[in-house]
């Protein structure tokens, strides 16, 4: 049963979860190499995705609400609006739309308009990720739509703004991305199990349980931090021992999560450091003739 306690909007603001999308941004500078990118169409681009995705986490919280879900979730923006999923729904929209007109306005600067004719079916399945009474969330399909948004959605269209080629690396980006933003997906899934299972909401948790979810977390957050290690060595010159310290880093991260269990907050907080650490040392590390971008 929902409880009717309320919050302040500040307590339903939950900044971390953004660096979903703010991290592709990262990948994309770090993963470009040597090769020139339009710096001012990411920032803009990267801005048009974290408003689209705090849309939908708003969608979220009302189809949540509605259905019953997530009922021990205090952050909730509806609980910030005292339960009025309307006025919720009205900063949904004014969210995604915000959003779509500054993504669209950076690709008519950009001369590349032919973008959206991948990028309107991805947020169309963002927001069918929520919307209506069977949202996709609630099916197996739900973290598929997750990788496929995130991975050729958000990290592939970033890449081609920016003036880069589609190529291995640009895949690869796509790949890990798809595989992370899984990852935090089912991090998130084992404290509402309940919940989830009550509303009959088909996650991977309740159809395979707490354990092979968390498993199947960190295997995928493996995946996506080799493939990042992966990008930057196709993409930088590096030394063996630079090659040797990085993938034993990456290693460090993923043996610390299977050790202590991933949560969203850790699956962020180890990639985040990954990614940051990357763009603060690579000036550093890279060889006067660098590798071009593959």
């Amino acid at each position: 049963m929902l409880t009717q306690t309320t919050i302040k909007w500040w307590q339903a603001f939950n900044p971390a979860i953004y660096l979903i999308s703010i991290l592709p941004a990262i990948a994309v500078i770090v993963l470009a190499g040597e090769a020139p990118i339009w710096k001012q169409g990411l920032i803009f681009s990267t801005l048009a995705v974290v408003l689209i995705q705090h849309a939908i986490n708003l969608f979220n919280d009302v189809s949540d609400w509605n259905l019953g879900a997530d009922t021990e979730k205090m952050d909730s923006w509806v609980r910030a609006s005292n339960g009025n999923t309307r006025t919720v729904t009205i900063h949904a929209f004014i969210s995604f739309f915000s959003g779509g007109i500054i993504g669209l306005s950076v690709l008519i600067v950009g001369d590349k308009l032919w973008i959206i004719i991948i990028a309107l079916p991805l947020i169309a399945l963002g927001y069918l990720y929520n919307a209506g009474k069977h949202p996709l969330s609630y099916t197996w399909m739900g973290e598929w739509v997750t990788g496929v948004c995130y991975g050729p959605g958000v990290f592939g269209c970033l890449w081609l703004v920016t003036g880069l080629d589609l190529n291995i690396t640009a895949v690869l980006g796509m790949i890990t991305f798809a595989t992370l933003a899984v990852s935090l997906l089912l991090s998130h899934q084992p404290p509402q199990i309940e919940t989830d299972r009550a509303v009959g909401k088909k996650s991977f948790c309740v159809r395979y349980g707490i354990q092979k979810t968390r498993q199947v977390s960190v295997a995928l957050f493996t995946i996506a931090l080799l493939l990042i290690g992966a990008g930057i060595s196709l993409n930088h010159n590096f030394s063996y021992l630079q090659y040797t310290s990085l993938f034993l880093l990456i290693i460090s991260f993923c043996f610390y999560l299977g050790k202590i269990g991933p949560n969203p907050k850790r699956v962020l907080l180890l990639s985040s450091t990954l990614l940051l650490l990357s763009v603060i040392a690579l000036p550093w590390l890279v060889h006067t003739n660098p590798v071009p971008a593959l």
